[in-house]
This record gives C-alpha cells, structure tokens and sequence, in this order.
C-alpha cells in the first residue's frame, strides 16, 4: 500500500505533545522523515522521537524559540543541513495568556503575538528560498476558530490567529506561481493540555455547544493537516479549514 507522504520530510513546530505529536506520528505513518522544533519538555520530545523511529522513518529534535527570528533561523539552517531538504512546514507552535482585555497585561499581550503569529512567519521567511528553488512544497499554519470569531478573555489569541489567517492567504497568493501551496487549520475545542485544565462542567459545556456534541481529538485535526500535506490537496492554497465538530458554522 503506498504512503501518502512517501519521501517527505516534514519539519514541525510545537511537534513533541499535543497536536503537534499527533501529526508527527501521523505524517510518519505516512512515510514522512520528521524535524520536530520545540522548546517544551525534553523528554517529551524524546519520546515522541523514540515513537517516530518505531515506524521506520528518520527524526531529529531541535530546542529552538520560534518567537525568536535568529533562533528560527538556526533551526531551519540545521533541518537543511540534516535532511536535505523541507517538503513540508507545520506551524503548529501556540501559546496562551488569556484575560480580558482591560486587564491583559503587555507582556501577555506580546508573548502570544510573538510565538503565534511572528513565529510562524519566522518560519515561514527562513524556509521561503528554498521553497522557491524546490518550486513545490506545502505549508500548513495552525489558526484557530476564535480567529474567525473572536473569544472573550482570547484578545491576544484570537488577534494572534485571525494574524496567521491573513498570513495564510498572503503567503499562498506569493508562493503559487511556484506550484508551492500554503493553508490553514482552524480548530475548534480539542483535548490537549491547553483544556485538560479546565474543570469536567467547563468541558461538558463547551461539548454540549458542538453539534457533534463532543470536543475533538488531537488526530482529528492530524487528518486534515495529512490531507493538506499530500497530494490529494494540490489545488487548495489559500484556504482555512474548520475542524471544529460543527461548532462555528
């Protein structure tokens, strides 16, 4: 049975937990050697590894802050330098500060525009030469749908992630005439860390508000970022794909 993304390699920010992980060991089912790029729990990384390595397919782990443009920049340098090449960028790195907005404070503000947002266009910028020469390649950006909505006590999330939907379509109107495509994935409420905090009433709640009446996996948005990383997309650039149970209809 072929492999969608057999030959690949995928570098992958926010890769050692959470969504991140699940597309990882998604994509190297798929046949995908993965760079993973995070600045989480190392042994996080190191297991998330180990399991990549289970399937057969080359990894490799860098402690870099994305928020930071040269240590971006030394991240995309050594991924070059150990594979290759990059055939596909997920951005999948985030953070959150929530607050409202009266008393967010600026350094919650920034923390959250700076690895959201500038994050993702560092990488973007450090892979954007080679990208060009290889004139192919996917670039998937992690958004959300309160960037398509708005969420109370979210101003700097949903700012942050309406800023890489814009960044999205920018990127895949540059890229195009390079056969190169760039998309986002909007996801709705998901367990993941970023949840796991909130009390079980919070959590029924929030499901009882999905049509699909519950909150969504991490692998359900794997699947999608699998779609938009293989061929099966290649005429889909510019696009955000919902991928929250019908919850912002």
């Amino acid at each position: 049975m072929s492999q969608l993304l057999q030959g690949k390699t995928a570098l992958i920010t926010g890769g050692s937990q959470g969504i991140g992980k699940a597309i990882a060991l998604l994509f190297a089912e798929e046949g995908a050697d993965i760079a993973i790029v995070y600045v989480g729990n190392r042994d996080r990384a190191a297991e998330t590894a180990a399991m990549i390595e289970e399937k057969g397919r080359k990894v490799k782990t860098y402690y870099y802050d994305i928020s930071s443009f040269e240590e971006s920049k030394k991240a995309v340098d050594e991924v070059l330098a150990d594979f290759g090449g990059i055939d596909i960028l997920v951005n999948n790195a985030g953070i959150t500060r929530d607050g409202l907005a009266l008393s967010m404070k600026e350094q919650d503000f920034d923390a959250v525009i700076n690895v959201n947002l500038k994050g993702t266009f560092h990488m973007i910028h450090h892979t954007y030469r080679q990208f060009m020469k290889k004139r192919a390649g996917k670039i998937i950006n992690m958004a959300s749908v309160v960037g398509i909505t708005g969420n109370a006590g979210q101003a700097n999330y949903s700012a942050s992630k309406a800023g890489v939907i814009g960044l999205t379509k920018t990127i895949a109107k540059e890229l195009a005439s390079r056969h190169v495509n760039c998309n986002a994935i909007a996801p709705g409420f998901i367990q993941t860390d970023m949840t796991a905090v909130l009390s079980d009433d919070v959590k029924k709640s929030m499901a009882e508000a999905i049509p699909l009446r519950r909150m969504g996996l991490p692998e359900d948005i794997a699947k999608t970022a699998l779609y938009l990383a293989s061929g099966l997309s290649d005429y889909v650039t510019g696009e955000v794909i919902k991928v929250d149970g019908g919850m912002c209809m």
